[in-house]
């Protein structure tokens, strides 16, 4: 069938397998290009590995270190005419490219919030993986989580706290500027929230792995975050979401001081990039127009592969003298180029500018977009999308 994207507000439901394969191909090259090296991560669980930050980190600790990998997300396979989800295409692109390096790695397709999912990757671990992990990295943008007790499904609210939030964004479907209005979350909402996207999941899983003598010696574990700038906090750092980001980084201490080591958790703030969740949030497509607009003509514009391999790299390295810098907060940081004040003060001077005859000039808007269909493997320049492909693809990942 012929493929094409077929776009709902800020999602796309159609995937492009081509397209996908070809991301992942590409994040593989960017990497090798560094090299190789055997100085990190040697047997690596990532929780939420299908696509953004967690697969590019999956990707940067199999072919930048040769590290073992267990990849853990929940993703639809095709259907008769029905395209998969782009996550699995991801997946079974880097499972078909680790296979053929000769790279060990299994994927597991399931709720990564079920307690069966976690004692199925503790098997995994036990008897596929060499025993332990060195490293986990949980990277999950969940847009809602059943908890395994009560069978109770709590859902992710994108809100501010305490007053509404009104502000411009843009309208992907007509590539214009709308107003938005966010009544504030109620405590519930809050509360739900928090526990969908802060720390508790994490804590569930490093307690299972620890409680079952998995992980290794001097192993560590990361969680990923985001900050932003003053231009998004009142629907982000201090909205739900940031309530939530609070509670991981209260998560990341608690961890670390039951381990007894300051470097056992860390939550490593990221820049900000175009996913399928930062898609979602009122605003945020409007300032990632901005942003990358201004770090591109800087030089300074990083996608996640380029981020997780400065992480690895820079900052994971086992004995790199001086250690590398954590923030007050005990936090890893990279989005110090995007929030510097060189960056954040271009941004604020474009942003009361914009209206919709200048939005294509003053920003990076068609990179954004191109970015955005690139998720669902579309708008890549190295596919032909005019050929007949079947959706349905060679993966067979492990289930429950």
């Amino acid at each position: 069938m012929i493929i094409e994207p077929r776009i709902w507000g800020f999602l796309c439901t159609t995937a492009h397998p081509a397209g996908c394969a070809a991301n992942v191909r590409a994040a593989i090259a960017a990497t090798r290009r560094l090299g190789t090296r055997n100085d990190g991560p040697t047997r690596v669980l990532v929780v939420g590995a299908s696509s953004g930050y967690g697969l590019a980190a999956r990707i940067t600790a199999a072919f930048g270190f040769g590290a073992a990998t267990l990849g853990v997300f929940k993703e639809k396979p095709a259907k008769k005419r029905k395209t998969a989800s782009a996550g699995w295409y991801h997946a079974a692109a880097f499972q078909r490219m680790a296979d053929e390096a000769g790279l060990t790695s299994f994927s597991l397709n399931a709720d990564a919030f079920a307690d069966a999912t976690r004692e199925r990757a503790m098997e995994l671990i036990r008897n596929q993986l060499g025993g332990s992990v060195d490293l986990v990295i949980h990277s999950l943008a969940a847009p809602m989580r059943t908890l395994p007790a009560t069978g109770e499904t709590l859902h992710t609210v994108l809100k501010p706290i305490g007053k509404a939030f009104h502000g411009t964004t843009i309208d992907t479907d007509t590539d214009r500027l709308e107003q938005v209005s966010v009544e504030p979350a109620n405590r519930q909402e809050i509360d739900d929230t928090v526990r969908v996207m802060g720390g508790e999941d994490w804590q569930l899983w490093i307690e299972a792995l620890a409680g079952a003598g998995l992980l290794a010696d001097a192993a560590r574990t990361l969680a990923f975050s985001y900050l932003g700038p003053e231009l998004t906090s009142p629907i982000y750092r201090h909205g739900t979401i940031g309530r939530a980001k609070a509670h991981l980084e209260q998560t990341a201490r608690n961890l670390s001081r039951r381990c007894g080591r300051d470097d056992f958790a860390r939550v490593a703030v990221l820049k900000s990039i175009v996913t399928q969740a930062s898609a979602a949030i009122p605003v945020i497509p409007l300032y990632l127009s901005v942003v990358r607009r201004v770090l591109c003509e800087r030089g300074l514009e990083e996608g996640a592969i380029d981020q997780q391999n400065r992480l690895f790299r820079d900052f994971l390295h086992p004995e790199r003298e001086p250690a590398p810098p954590v923030d007050e907060a005990g936090r890893v940081r990279l989005d110090e180029r995007e929030l510097s004040d060189e960056v954040q003060a271009a941004c604020r001077a474009i942003w009361p500018r914009i209206d919709n005859d200048n939005l294509a000039k003053l920003t990076d808007y068609a990179g954004y977009k191109r970015t955005f269909l690139n998720l669902y493997g579309f708008a890549r320049d190295d596919v032909d999308y005019s050929v007949d492909v079947d959706p349905v693809v060679d993966f067979e990942p492990i289930v429950l």
